[in-house]
């Protein structure tokens, strides 16, 4: 076994640790002093260290690559590796976190929230340093807990519970099929070893990659799973961020990426993954353009943005994927904050309601400018250069692919400078112009949006060790980035954003998943714990009467007479005793007398037997 003190069980543990001891610490009696307890008031500064410790041991591990390989059981080994796409993916982690923790200690949570931010993201490190489905399987599941957890953080309130359910049973669905691909994985293999499921026999690795398809799908949220994204944004914004840029939603792109050796081995999994992925991206991008809620359109953006990675695994641009995903995660986490930092200072994030919410605010006004700029592709911007690595790729399996991912890239840029629009226009009425909040806050949002604008530049393919990929030509950078330019010149301009009604509402996915699986589910789940209390449990509880009766019938009937027996037999040996005692008188002549008498008796005795 090889191990290394920086390595990734270091960097996983030392997060998984902290975040499982946070919430526990905070655990204090009702009759706690008045206020946050002590707990509460470091948990900020604990969680903040850890994460900065967490981000040392990733750039660490991503320089030195270690690895630690142990036997789950004999013949079957595991473990956790730092190569090229997991050294980007765990730095990328720990950088999101440590922003969002430093912005999040300014607005007063507790040990809770940041035990299972800390979880959170432990969970996602042990998924991409995994190097076999045992390990990935328990981050993948770990990752999926704390997400529910932290979906429904203000649990009192029934709604926000009610949201983390429909995450978490629309993800539970597609995680299924990791669970089956391990399966598969078995009989066709015989090993779980990630590197090798592409020499899986047949039909095994179809049903393999079936398997990882669909459970990469319903994690990043692409269709037709998308919509529990939307019930996510009820979680507190440096939540979203986290969820929506570096973690959970960017575990499926991460597999798809990591596993597409296994897709191109089928013939079928890599073509199929490229058009899930774009028209994700397209349909999500309809949906992003017509909503009038700054956190549902950022909701519907990521699973546009996500298409672009998932494009990316399906058409062999592991790079260009990779570079999307870290750029985006930059982008979007800087996007979420600052939308929730509105929400804090206005109470709102209506997007009509938040006219001159930049002009007041102007440094996160600014720093939202940037993220929304470079959402919407606008050269020399990050994601200009990263979607259009994806775009090349796509253009040497597929013109129609091309067409179709052009398309998406030109509904990005509108329902980016949509966002814009809507938060830079001028108030009706006079306002106060307002700080950036405290250093702990616009800190962070000031590094996000400068990481925002020049992530694209990072010679990717150098990094991630895959100087062979397709990459975009002059004609195609120039072509995106003047769409990207007249459009968002075109939607700041215009009077009417064009706003398709029929994507107003999820495309009613998440009605028709309501009606077809979360209320069947939830009512099974009902009625399965009626029957737990009435049939089950009321069979324990029967029994425990009945043992109940049985000892007190005993006491009653049985051990009663026992102890009147006893009693006699005692009181009867007393009474002997006290005949016994009578004659000792302490006189030698009457003991002499009495053996005379007894002696005569037992002469009488063996004279009448004989």
């Amino acid at each position: 076994m090889i191990f290394t003190v920086c390595g990734p069980p270091l960097l996983a543990g030392a997060l998984l640790l902290a975040g499982a001891l946070l919430p526990g610490a905070a655990a204090r009696p009702a009759a706690a002093v008045e206020g946050r307890g002590r707990a509460d008031r470091w948990a900020p500064a604990v969680g903040v260290g850890v994460a900065v410790l967490a981000l040392g041991a990733a750039i660490t591990a991503a320089v030195t690559r270690p690895a630690s390989r142990f036997a789950w059981l004999p013949g079957w080994s595991g473990g956790l590796a730092m190569d090229g796409l997991s050294a980007v993916l765990a730095v990328t982690v720990a950088s999101v976190l440590t922003a969002i923790l430093v912005y999040a200690s300014g607005e007063g949570y507790g040990a809770r929230f940041f035990g299972l931010m800390l979880l959170f993201a432990g969970a996602m490190l042990v998924t991409v340093t995994a190097s076999d489905l045992v390990l990935l399987l328990m981050g993948w599941e770990v990752m999926g807990a704390t997400s529910y957890a932290l979906i429904g953080y203000a649990w009192q309130d029934e709604g926000r519970v009610r949201s983390a359910n429909v995450a978490f049973l629309t993800t539970r669905a597609g995680d299924a099929g990791l669970y089956a691909a391990a399966g598969f994985a078995v009989a066709g293999t015989h090993s779980l070893d990630l590197a090798a499921l592409p020499a899986a026999d047949d039909p095994w690795r179809d049903l393999i990659a079936t398997g990882v398809v669909l459970a990469a799908l319903g994690k990043s949220a692409q269709l037709p799973f998308s919509y529990w994204l939307s019930r996510a944004m009820v979680g507190p914004s440096p939540v979203s961020a986290l969820l929506h840029s570096a973690t959970m939603v960017a575990a499926g792109a991460y597999l798809l990426l990591r596993l597409h050796p296994l897709l191109a081995a089928t013939g079928w999994a890599d073509t199929f993954v490229c058009w899930m992925g774009v028209l994700t991206a397209l349909v999500m991008g309809a949906v992003a353009l017509a909503q009038r809620d700054l956190k549902q359109l950022l909701a519907a953006s990521t699973c546009a943005q996500i298409g672009f990675m998932v494009l990316g695994a399906g058409a062999a641009s592991i790079s260009g994927g990779t570079s999307h995903l870290v750029a985006h995660a930059a982008v979007k986490s800087l996007l979420f904050l600052c939308a929730g930092a509105w929400l804090a200072a206005l109470g709102t994030q209506r997007l009509d309601e938040l006219r001159g919410a930049a002009r007041r605010h102007r440094l996160v006004g600014v720093a939202f400018a940037a993220g929304a700029l470079a959402l919407a592709g606008l050269p020399p911007l990050s994601l200009w250069l990263t979607k259009d690595a994806v775009l090349a790729a796509a253009g040497e399996r597929s013109s129609f692919l091309l067409a179709a991912g052009l398309a998406a890239s030109v509904l990005s840029a509108a329902y980016a400078a949509k966002a814009l629009r809507a938060v830079w226009r001028p108030a009706y009425g006079p306002s106060e112009r307002g700080g950036g909040g405290p250093i702990v806050q616009w800190l962070p949002l000031t590094v996000l949006a400068v990481a925002a604008c020049v992530l694209g530049a990072v010679p990717w393919r150098r990094a991630l060790g895959v100087p062979g990929e397709a990459k975009p030509d002059g004609w195609e950078l120039a072509a995106s980035g003047v769409l990207a330019v007249v459009v968002v010149v075109a939607v700041v301009f215009v009077r009417r954003v064009p706003a398709p009604a029929w994507a107003l509402d999820w495309l009613y996915l998440e009605r028709a998943a309501e009606v077809v699986a979360v209320r069947p589910v939830l009512a099974a789940a009902r009625g399965l714990a009626r029957f737990d209390d009435r049939v089950v449990d009321g069979a324990v509880r029967a029994l425990a009467r009945g043992t109940v009766w049985t000892a007190g019938l005993t006491v009653r009937r049985v051990e009663i007479r026992v102890d009147g027996l006893v009693g006699a037999i005692g009181s009867g040996a007393r009474r002997l005793g006290a005949l016994a005692r009578r004659p000792q008188a302490g006189q030698v002549h009457l003991y002499y007398a009495q053996a005379a008498v007894v002696l005569a008796v037992l002469v009488v005795i063996a004279v009448l037997a004989g």
